[in-house]
């Protein structure tokens, strides 16, 4: 079992590369992929933070739940972050799961900086808090 601010540096920096997997897709005009891949960015640094606070959901909906309770309705984190990941929590459904639905870049690409910002938050929260 790796320490945990190990775990927690190795989430955030799966984070910052499934960004730049996003955006990779996004040159390609693969939509779909890109939302996915703009969740996961989310998902990981929320399960860093998560983690540095000894929260270990099971499930998606368990780490957007523990997200929103601990973080967001507290005040700790932006409820403009919890608007963000919870829009990316249901258009990543979508995306994988729905037949014929299709996103486009006017919807994708204004979530590139939005999530960058939210991982760089968590990433500052967690270095601040003692290990």
């Amino acid at each position: 079992m790796h320490n945990k601010p190990t775990l927690i540096q190795y989430r955030i920096a799966r984070a910052y590369e499934t960004l730049e997997d996003a955006r990779i897709l996004a040159s390609q005009q693969r939509w779909n992929s890109t939302i996915n891949r703009l969740y996961y960015a989310a998902y990981y640094a929320i399960m860093a933070l998560l983690l540095g606070h000894d929260l270990f959901p099971s499930t998606h909906t368990g780490a957007k739940s523990n997200f929103n309770q601990y973080f967001i309705n507290s005040g700790v984190i932006s409820k403009d972050f919890g608007k963000i990941y919870s829009q990316l929590f249901t258009w990543r459904q979508k995306g994988d799961y729905d037949d014929l639905f299709d996103f486009n870049e006017e919807k994708v690409l204004p979530y590139f900086e939005p999530v960058k910002s939210l991982i760089e938050t968590i990433e500052a929260f967690l270095k601040s808090q003692p290990q």
